[in-house]
């Protein structure tokens, strides 16, 4: 069975992503992507965060903060697409995880004078997959897709224009 015709594996729509890849092939504009969400304070260092008819918590007790957010932004990315890609390879994957750390400071954060930025630093993480029937080759071409097609990386090692409005 090639990938073709496959409809799922892995949780992915092959066929229909197939279609969506051929339709990009065509007219690369539809590949573009503009999300807009809005954060919402709800107390203390909590936030709600809305896109469209989707909801999550940030930050306060028992939510991610928003810097581990953004480590498990980059996880989750890797770890779709990864299954995308072996899914379209036609490889079934018995277990994937990513796991990442990060080093940042938070004195700018805390406004303390001379403090280094309060981003990450450095970033590292590792990216664990068993997919029994992959060969050496298939294997090494999906690591190329992740450092090549992750957003989410390609996002975090370039620098991105950020445009903040202060309305009060």
């Amino acid at each position: 069975m090639t990938t073709d015709t496959l409809t799922d594996l892995n949780g992915v729509p092959v066929a229909a992503l197939n279609n969506f890849i051929e339709a990009v092939r065509n007219d690369p504009a539809s590949a573009d992507r503009n999300p807009k969400l809005v954060a919402h304070w709800v107390g203390g260092s909590r936030s709600r965060v809305e896109f469209k008819n989707i909801v999550t918590y940030i930050g306060g007790d028992d939510e991610l903060n928003p810097m581990q957010m953004l480590l498990a932004s980059l996880a989750a990315c890797d770890v779709d697409l990864l299954a995308t890609h072996a899914s379209l390879m036609g490889l079934k994957i018995e277990t994937l995880s990513v796991e990442a750390n990060g080093r940042f400071h938070v004195r700018s954060y805390l406004g303390l004078p001379d403090a280094p930025g309060s981003g990450y630093d450095s970033i590292a993480y590792t990216i664990r997959v068993r997919v029994p029937d992959a060969t050496p080759e298939q294997l090494e071409q999906l690591r190329k897709q992740v450092e090549y097609g992750s957003p989410v990386g390609d996002s975090l090692t370039r620098r991105v224009r950020l445009q903040m409005q202060l309305e009060a």
